[in-house]
């Protein structure tokens, strides 16, 4: 019986049934995979593409020799929709896979989520 991610189960493959993909073993590593809906997949990538958009138009703004006040208004609205992806992802971690880790008794997620959040505050 393996031990995979605070559960028990007589294999990784039974695991990766049971748990839904949530996390695998690859290589004798645990490789850990979000489990978003497809509407949630769906609106992260619309927003990710409408950001790349934005990049490459700062970028002609600046090949342009734009105002820089200009482009420096164009990087806030794109560090704004950053920040709002990053909001979605981390409502959607804490709800879910942070939740389930520390049922299963993995409370060093906590100490995971710390850093994190740190790094998106910077």
């Amino acid at each position: 019986m393996a031990k995979i991610e605070g559960h028990e189960h007589p294999s990784p493959a039974s695991c990766e049934e049971h748990c839904e993909g949530q996390h695998v073993m690859e290589n004798g590593k645990l490789v850990r995979h979000s489990h978003h809906s497809e509407a949630m997949k769906s609106n992260l990538t619309s927003r990710l593409n409408r950001i790349e958009g934005q990049i490459r138009g700062i970028k002609g703004l600046i090949e342009r020799d734009t105002y820089c006040d200009d482009v420096l208004n164009q990087i806030a609205a794109v560090q704004s929709a950053l920040n709002s992806v990053g909001r979605l992802l981390l409502e959607g971690h804490m709800k879910s896979c942070v939740i389930e880790r520390i049922q299963a008794g993995e409370t060093e997620v906590l100490d995971e989520l710390l850093v994190t959040v740190n790094k998106l505050m910077k």
